[in-house]
């Protein structure tokens, strides 16, 4: 049975994590524990969770920065954020639906893993957006990099570091974010029965145009759904209307886009695509998340398909799948990753069994080269190797 802590402060998760480095006992890091299933099981019977690290600390709209304690609920800054008509840019994922999981996201789970939705393509991931950090390493020490203003002052890019390592390299106790304003309006064109390489072309088309597009997804022909073709763009409101008015004639080569959701509708379609409501059941389907360039989306799709893939879906215009249902021993890992090993890309195994996860390689394996690296910065922060020992790759 696992042990779980909670401290109810830095200092006393510093002390926690002093300790146990000098034991060598290792923790399982958690935040609201939403996303338990992302990554391999870490090798601990003993967590660690920041649920008790809450507040915002910082919010100054003017100056567009918030800075909030690591287990803060993500709807609580949202809610703050709203207040003042601003956002996080990078609209990070909800994970409940695809893990089935209960609790609240926090904001510092969302910086150490790098979550972000679909409207990273035009602002970036949660680390581009992450300005300053405080955290305890591994070693127990507290440690600070930026803040308000995009500087670092200590030697290393702490901020870069640490969001995406997953709680291996340090617990994250604050973080500060740049945000932005919220648009005034939405709307989605939607083109019906594209084919994939007809459809990546289409959303390549409206992602190189001047209209500034936020959303590029496109759900094949599944069953008795009809192959979709969403674009959203974000804004004022006259602005909208003429963007999507523009964007008809830039797309008419590919077939009429007279299909439009409004505010309300584009919203509940763009939440549904960030949290991949759509392959979330059966819930123990294989499910995962590929990048490639676009123009490669529509053949590692073909070999999904081959490997058993029964559902796919592009965003960011045809270069991130989400890909779900595969089979075989090793969950599709072979044809999954000898397709993108031969177009350049990584491949992440998002959902699967615990047995699954121990066995195949959930993150992307790395070139002799980066894994000294990452083996490096594990020494460096986290000696004795103490932080979600296992969570990444299963030697560190």
């Amino acid at each position: 049975m696992t042990t779980r802590l909670a401290p109810a402060s830095e200092d006393e998760l510093a002390a926690l994590l002093a300790d146990s480095s000098a034991k060598r006992s290792p923790l399982a890091v958690t935040g609201g524990g939403t996303r338990s299933g992302l990554g391999r099981p870490v090798n601990a019977d003993r967590e660690v969770a920041t649920t008790m690290l809450t507040g915002i600390t910082l919010y100054e709209p003017a100056e567009l920065v918030l800075s909030a304690r690591a287990g803060t609920p993500l709807a609580e800054v949202e809610g703050l954020l709203g207040q003042s008509g601003q956002r996080l840019a990078f609209e990070p994922m909800d994970h409940r639906a695809l893990y089935e999981s209960r609790g609240e996201p926090t904001i510092g789970a969302v910086a150490a893993a790098n979550i972000s939705g679909p409207r990273r393509i035009l602002s970036g991931a949660a680390r581009d957006s992450l300005i300053g950090v405080r955290a305890v390493t591994g070693r127990g020490e507290i440690v600070k990099s930026g803040g308000r203003v995009m500087k670092n002052v200590t030697g290393y890019d702490l901020v870069r570091f640490f969001s995406g390592s997953h709680g291996t390299l340090a617990v994250m106790t604050e973080v500060t974010f740049k945000v932005l304003p919220a648009p005034e309006t939405e709307a989605t064109l939607i083109l019906h029965g594209l084919d994939e390489v007809t459809a990546i072309e289409a959303l390549a088309a409206a992602l190189g145009s001047p209209f500034e597009v936020t959303g590029a997804a496109h759900r094949p022909a599944q069953g008795v759904d009809k192959a979709e073709t969403w674009i959203r763009v974000e804004g004022f409101a006259t602005s909208v209307a003429y963007r999507l008015d523009r964007l008809r004639q830039e797309l008419a080569q590919f077939g009429a886009a007279d299909d439009e959701l409004t505010a309300p509708g584009s919203h509940a379609l763009w939440s549904d695509v960030r949290d991949l409501k759509a392959l979330a059941a059966p819930p123990d389907a294989i499910v995962w998340r590929v990048s490639v360039r676009p123009s490669d989306g529509s053949a590692v799709a073909d070999a999904a398909r081959r490997a058993g893939a029964t559902r796919i879906l592009m965003d960011w215009g045809g270069g991130l799948l989400w890909i779900a249902g595969t089979q075989g021993p090793d969950a599709g890992a072979s044809a999954i990753r000898g397709a993108v090993k031969s177009v350049g890309g990584h491949a992440t195994l998002i959902r699967a069994p615990e047995v699954t996860r121990r066995s195949v390689a959930v993150f992307e394996p790395l070139a002799a080269p980066l894994m000294d690296l990452t083996r490096k910065l594990k020494q460096s922060f986290d000696p004795a190797g103490i932080l979600n020992p296992g969570r990444m790759y299963g030697d560190i």
